[in-house]
């Protein structure tokens, strides 16, 4: 009894490692007798005591490696410091066990050496303002090289680009000086705006002034043209009432005497005194001299 109990405790022992449960976002991958065999899925597995062994345990999660800054030279002979961050997922654990040995160092080299090279070929001005183009170059290249290490590279990212102190110091006074150009541009464009606004206020100003003077001119003359078509009519009307009543030569002639003098009663130096009443008057003058004589 006792050694069957020994023998079921020994069989536990042995029998209990062997049986692995494989979580989601794992992959085992085993060897039998020294030779890749399989790979295991998420799952309950069952591996053979002492045939089969968990060669490596693999994440299937994206992995974000975060690298030490790297010295690089540019192309016009600038030494900076650049860190790089590496975005990579596992594809295929049998390759990234058995493609390259450490394969996260390997990666880590292959991206400063990629980082030189791309570097290499700018300027500093350049690699200053060129982030998306060396990530997108640098992805590219890392992801055809890690191909065979079963990784796939999803992206990289620059994180940060130190140049020397003293470029550093240069920069800063060229974007200082930088600013102060564009804050004279701003201030000399705004003085032109207003003086534009307010050149464009008085012409319009003066417009409106000679359009108002305009309109009150022609409505002046409307007024006295109106006035004096008024005046005319009226004399229009008080001939054709004369005429309406048949009024006779002597009416006319007294109407005539009182027009004379209105006309002397003036300021008038000169008196035009039409035909008709010139023989008036001097047929009143010898009517006169004639009631002299009879006396």
């Amino acid at each position: 009894m006792g050694i069957l109990i020994a023998l079921l405790i020994l069989v536990g022992i042995i029998v209990i490692p062997c049986v692995k449960i494989v979580p989601q976002s794992k992959a085992y991958v085993i060897e039998r007798l020294g030779s890749y065999y399989k790979t295991w899925k998420n799952g309950l597995q069952f591996k053979i005591p002492f045939i089969d062994r968990i060669s490596n345990i693999v994440t299937l999660k994206e992995i974000v490696k975060d690298f030490d800054p790297q010295p690089v030279i540019t192309k016009d002979n600038v030494t900076m410091q650049i860190d790089t961050v590496v975005y990579f997922q596992i594809t295929d654990p049998k390759l990234y066990t058995y493609g390259v040995e450490y394969p996260i160092n390997a990666i880590e080299n292959l991206t400063a050496t990629t980082l030189r090279n791309i570097i290499g070929e700018l300027e500093l001005d350049e690699t200053l303002t060129s982030r998306d183009v060396i990530n997108t170059k640098m992805r590219s290249i890392l992801d055809e090289a890690t191909d065979p290490w079963g990784i796939k590279v999803t992206r990289v990212e620059v994180k940060n680009i130190l140049p020397p102190k003293d470029i550093q110091e240069a920069m800063e006074k060229q974007m200082r000086a930088e600013r102060e150009r564009r804050e004279k541009i701003l201030q000399a464009e705004g003085e032109k705006k207003s003086s534009i606004l307010i050149a464009e206020g008085e012409k319009e100003s003066a417009i409106l002034r000679a359009e108002a003077d305009k309109e009150a001119r022609i409505k002046r003359a409307e007024g006295e043209a109106e006035a004096l078509l008024k005046m005319k009519q009226a004399e229009a009307d008080g001939i054709k009432m004369l005429k309406d009543a048949k009024a006779d030569d002597a009416v006319l002639r007294l109407k005539s005497y009182e027009t004379l003098g209105k006309l002397s009663s003036g300021d008038a130096t000169k008196i035009i005194i039409p035909a008709e009443l010139s023989s008036i008057a001097s047929f009143g003058t010898v009517l006169s001299e004639t009631i002299k004589k009879d006396k």
